[in-house]
């Protein structure tokens, strides 16, 4: 059986994936960075493309969080949906 925070993370995930609401690009980088963090904890995946800054931006912003374990990104993910995307 999911535990409760399992269930919310992942009705999180249905309402932001669904959304059509346009967020500014600091909401995206932390609504990314939190949902790495919570499914992938600190296994990053390293682009080597030399232009690409976007995934570079993405990258920083996953790293800034590296310290949340994945529980706590979980809830963060959550509350970013809910005051961003839900409001």
């Amino acid at each position: 059986m999911e535990d409760t925070l399992e269930i919310e993370f992942q009705k999180a995930y249905t309402l932001a994936n669904a959304s059509e609401k346009k967020q500014p690009a600091d909401v995206m980088l932390q609504l990314y960075a939190s949902y790495k963090q919570a499914t992938r904890g600190n296994n990053y995946t390293v682009y080597n493309e030399e232009n690409d800054v976007r995934s570079a931006f993405k990258l920083n912003a996953w790293m800034q969080i590296s310290n949340l374990s994945i529980d706590e990104a979980k809830k963060m993910y959550i509350r970013l949906v809910n005051l961003h995307i839900t409001s």
